[in-house]
């Protein structure tokens, strides 16, 4: 076995990254100098207690075999000191000696538990990315007629999933979508839009209707919400709960008919990229957010829009639109996308998300979904 594999082993995760092999220079230079510097001053000078900041620098970065590897140069490098100077058997050098092999030991013991712990937090990161990936499943790049290309922009750095949400349905007449902001924060806000993509991809086929696929949406929210406050039983989260709703788009684009048909419930109205121009399809009569309950004894509403070959459509949530740059400004969403030489829905996804970081300045204060649809010319 080398002296690398010895020094790190194969338990060190990611202590024995090139950077960390590295950094290994800096306490065995740090030992060298304070032992020959040690050796080359006057008896009454002593710097052997300089030594154990070797393998606390260790700690610091690499894994418990490293530390204990250098606290083991670092304690060889004291009885060399003692025997040069004056004998091993000299009680200042004794002491120097023992209390720098116990800290060693300390320092060792505590890199182990951050190991440990390090391992842990990516045993959890793991589990976490790969039910959030459950939740929020990739949308198909081809439905139908139907070329398709998204992106989620998490505000939470290291984050997969917050309130935003979208999914994609293939029916027998074409293919369904839903685009949606849970209103609410924290796991509220996660159990929320996974309540919600977990009742849209198990209705989306059962409804003929899309009003009727939305009113049941609603209820599901609404059932959702109650459950979860009953399960919490009183607990500090029933206030978040209690908050949540979601506002969404539903869309229902057949295959055999150029159009779309649209049910708002309180979310931003998607664009229609048509020939360079750009055009809001904004609801006659949009529905309240899922959750809130009907405000009206007729129910969701649906609109019919043009949707031809060709024609891209983005769908999106506030927290595009509503993203500042360092002056305040929002993002003009409408103005930046109308001149853009796009081909398809994934270029159009890329532009549209290189721009809003840089408008952003690389970081956004809410969570931001962009769905892109486009109609394929052909039967």
């Amino acid at each position: 076995m080398g002296f690398r594999q010895w020094a790190y082993g194969h338990r060190d995760g990611q202590d024995g990254s090139r950077w960390s092999r590295a950094l290994l220079v800096v306490p065995l230079a740090l030992i060298a100098v304070v032992t020959v510097v040690d050796i080359s001053v006057p008896p009454e000078v002593h710097l052997g207690p300089f030594l154990v900041a070797a393998p606390a620098l260790t700690a610091s970065f690499a894994g418990p075999r490293a530390t204990a590897s250098v606290g083991a140069v670092a304690v060889l490098a004291q009885v060399v000191v003692a025997v040069a100077r004056t004998s091993i058997a000299d009680l200042n050098h004794m002491y120097q000696i023992a209390a720098l092999f116990l800290i060693s030991a300390a320092v060792t013991f505590f890199a182990h538990l951050r190991v440990r712990r390090a391992a842990e937090m990516v045993r959890l990161r793991t589990v976490a990315e790969a039910a959030q990936r459950g939740i929020l499943r990739p949308l198909p790049v081809r439905s139908g007629p139907l070329r398709i290309a998204s992106v989620y922009l998490a505000a939470e750095e290291g984050a997969q999933l917050g309130g935003d949400l979208y999914a994609t349905a293939r029916t027998a007449r074409g293919t369904r979508v839903i685009i949606g902001d849970v209103r609410g924060k924290g796991l509220a806000a996660i159990s929320g839009a996974a309540g919600v993509l977990g009742a849209f991809r198990a209705l989306a086929r059962q409804e003929e209707h899309l009003p009727d696929l939305v009113a049941r949406l609603d209820s599901s929210v609404t059932a959702h919400r109650i459950d979860s406050l009953n399960e919490t039983q009183g607990g500090s989260d029933d206030q978040d709960i209690a908050e949540v709703f979601v506002t969404a788009a539903v869309l229902d684009i057949p295959d055999a008919e150029p159009e779309l048909r649209l049910v708002s419930c309180g979310h931003p109205p998607p664009l229609l990229l048509r020939a360079g121009r750009v055009r809001t399809l904004d609801a006659t009569r949009p529905a309240p957010p899922l959750g809130v309950g009907p405000l009206t004894d007729t129910g969701p509403e649906e609109d019919v829009f043009d949707f031809r070959a060709g024609d891209m459509l983005l769908l999106h949530t506030d927290g595009v639109t509503e993203a500042r740059d360092g002056s305040g400004r929002f993002y003009p969403l409408t103005e930046r996308v109308a001149p853009w030489p796009v081909t398809g829905p994934g270029p159009l996804i890329e532009l549209l998300r290189a721009d809003l970081l840089r408008h952003a300045g690389g970081h956004l204060g809410d969570d931001a979904a962009m769905v892109a649809v486009e109609r394929l010319p052909g039967p």
